[in-house]
């Protein structure tokens, strides 16, 4: 059963800007399965393909003798040495939407495509599935709490129940689990085991599985959490430098997102440290064994897995439409002043707590003034919670529902 991504326009848009299109995303997203939906009448090819795969590490220049464009060519990770190739065959004209690339390890391929395919690639990331497309709403634009995007998305806003919204955040994004009747704890076993063995031991040889499993688990439980690479290194039993080396694999795999934290000139005492998200909470919640939706809501960690979707679903919404490097930012200073997430865009700073509470008051967003006294253009903001309806508290700011991202 297919999904409706919502994806599909940004793609459609690069088709006819770029002649070559890169849709990165980790293992399992859908990349894929959107690329054959959305262009049914193209030849595809998968690298995973070890027979496909050694004809064209040992006569790359006659790969494209036998296969012409328009194509598409999955996991093109694993041939860095046909970018180059590529670039001659979009040269020889200007044709748009020739080739449609996937590729599950992000980072490691834009080394090689910027050196190679600069101007002439559109690159977009795909994370798993968002609320709008496990409800099946049809809404393009990226979150922006201002009130011409509430306007407009309360004609597609679809509530949810407070027990299948925690469903949903235990469950995961995976679109596997939506469109088939599978074990949640099995799908998650096999995708580890595949991720570990196969993504992993591509971008580099780690040595150790288990020990790497173990890394993994550590940062699941710290996602929402400032990064402490000393810290996980020492309950890892590795060095620092091996901690940063498994990190940017975790990073170049899609696996986790940094988030950055916001400074200026005034803000002498922030903090630069970034946070850390694991950008899929079923795999975040089977690695750290919270095993069903009761356990996970009454748990230890469900302020810190609500934050961590509350920050995927903003993230999706800024990849869906195209948007490579969504401006979002964190504020902490060294006094533990802090603000959950700032959007920074066209001009203003958007300020927003993410609080689990079905009653949030005004004295959530009291860290709002503090950010007033030393950044200029506070834009609109609020309070992203469990509450029911959205409802405007302030001058400026507004209690957001989480369905309403």
């Amino acid at each position: 059963m297919y999904i409706d991504r919502s994806m599909e326009l940004a793609l459609t848009k690069l088709k006819s800007m770029f002649s070559i299109i890169l849709l990165t995303g980790s293992r399992q997203v859908g990349k894929t399965t959107l690329l054959k939906h959305l262009f049914q009448d193209l030849p595809y090819l998968t690298l995973d393909d070890p027979t496909l795969l050694q004809s064209i590490v040992e006569e790359p220049g006659n790969f494209l003798k036998k296969h012409s464009p328009p194509l598409i060519i999955d996991e093109v990770q694993y041939a860095p040495i046909l970018f180059r190739y590529l670039k001659m065959k979009v040269d020889e004209n200007n044709e748009k939407g020739q080739f449609f690339l996937t590729g599950s390890q992000q980072f490691h391929l834009m080394k090689n495509v910027s050196e190679t395919l600069a101007g002439r690639i559109g690159i977009i990331n795909l994370l798993g599935l968002s609320l709008r497309e496990i409800q099946g709403v049809h809404d393009y634009d990226y979150f922006i709490p201002k009130e011409p995007y509430f306007q407009t998305r309360q004609k597609t806003v679809t509530k949810i129940s407070y027990w299948e919204l925690w469903k949903i955040i235990h469950k995961g994004a995976m679109p596997a689990l939506y469109a088939d009747n599978i074990d949640w704890q099995m799908f998650y076993s096999a995708y580890i085991k595949t991720y570990i063995e196969r993504d992993v031991q591509q971008l580099t040889q780690v040595g150790d599985n288990l020990r790497f499993l173990t890394f993994m688990t550590v940062i699941a439980n710290r996602t929402g959490q400032l990064l402490n690479l000393t810290s996980i290194a020492r309950d890892v039993g590795i060095s620092i430098t091996t901690a940063e080396r498994w990190l940017s694999i975790l990073l170049a795999s899609n696996v986790i997102y940094l988030l950055a934290p916001f400074h200026n000139n005034r803000l002498k005492r922030a903090i630069k440290t970034p946070k850390l998200y694991f950008l899929d909470t079923g795999l975040a919640a089977y690695l750290t064994k919270w095993n069903n939706t009761e356990v996970l809501e009454s748990g230890a960690m469900n302020g810190a897995f609500f934050e961590t979707f509350v920050v995927g679903e903003i993230l999706k919404s800024y990849f869906n439409a195209g948007i490579l490097h969504p401006p979002l930012y964190f504020y902490r200073d060294k006094e533990g002043v802090e603000i959950d997430l700032l959007i920074e865009i066209n001009g203003f700073v958007h300020p927003l707590e993410i609080n689990k509470s079905s009653n949030p008051t005004k004295s959530n967003i009291k860290a709002f003034d503090n950010l007033e006294k030393n950044v200029e253009n506070i834009g609109e903001g609020g309070i992203i919670c469990l509450y029911d309806d959205y409802l405007p508290i302030g001058k400026k700011h507004a209690i957001i529902p989480v369905h309403w991202l």
